[in-house]
């Protein structure tokens, strides 16, 4: 029978000094970049603090700007049902509440909104050079506006419409169609073709007519574009069928 010899573990003394020591050097280490530290921890408190303050700064001004710009909404709907006397002053109250918006508080999303109902709102009220000029600043001040601007443009060039400058009218109206993402571009082109019809232009006309059913044929533009199509083919033909024979020279008499 054979035994085996057990082996006691070997085991590694810590030296404690040694340990010690180097405890030492790291809390001597973290007394020198101390105060770094702490001035580190102040500057990010100071950067948050900074950065919740604008957040909230914003949060408030976009709230009050909402609250205005319902309010400004409110009164113009109390405006239509209102005396005339009171219809005046109702009207201006909301259209001071809109530039309260629009000045206060123009980062706002709800300013591109106010700028717009603000030019609409003097469209209706037969301002048309207050509100050529408000949806001209508007596409300087908010020209990205994805949702809006598009109709912008269109509100412009209808402005431009009643105030008889067809020009004018003709190049918002083609901004719109040029314009990626725009809404309405289907009724853009319908006017644009009757602005070349009314110039007796009728090549333009029908040019502007081809491309509004070819591109949007389910529009509720495209049938009466159709017609008008066809209107415009047949008048050259007949023209062409109404105009006088040719009246054959008389031979010259030989002396």
């Amino acid at each position: 029978m054979s035994y085996r010899i057990k082996v006691p573990a070997k085991t590694l003394q810590v030296d404690e000094a040694h340990l010690l020591s180097g405890l030492e050097h790291q809390l001597h280490r973290l007394q020198e970049y101390r105060l770094p530290l702490l001035v580190g921890f102040a500057v990010l408190l100071l950067a948050v603090a900074a950065v919740g303050g604008v957040l909230w700064m914003d949060r408030q001004a976009s709230q009050k700007a909402h609250e205005l710009e319902r309010e400004a909404a409110r009164l113009l709907m109390a405006r239509s049902t209102a005396d005339p006397k009171n219809a005046d002053t109702l009207f201006t109250q909301a259209l001071a509440k809109y530039r309260e918006v629009i000045e206060q508080y123009p980062r706002t999303s709800t300013a591109p909104l106010a700028m717009y109902h603000l030019g609409n709102a003097q469209a209706q009220a037969n301002d048309l050079p207050a509100a050529i000029e408000t949806y001209q600043r508007f596409m300087l001040l908010y020209g990205g506006h994805s949702a809006l601007a598009g109709l912008v443009q269109q509100r412009l060039a209808y402005s431009y419409l009643l105030k008889g400058e067809r020009d004018q009218a003709a190049k918002a109206f083609a901004a719109v169609v040029e314009r990626p993402g725009a809404l309405l571009k289907d009724q853009a082109l319908f006017e644009l073709a009757r602005l070349e019809e009314s110039q007796s232009r009728p090549e333009g006309a029908l040019a502007r007519y081809q491309e509004l059913i070819k591109t949007y044929p389910t529009s509720p533009f495209a049938s009466e574009a159709t017609i008008r199509t066809k209107v415009l083919d047949v008048k050259p033909k007949e023209a062409s069928s109404q105009s006088p024979p040719a009246v054959p020279a008389s031979p010259e008499k030989k002396p």
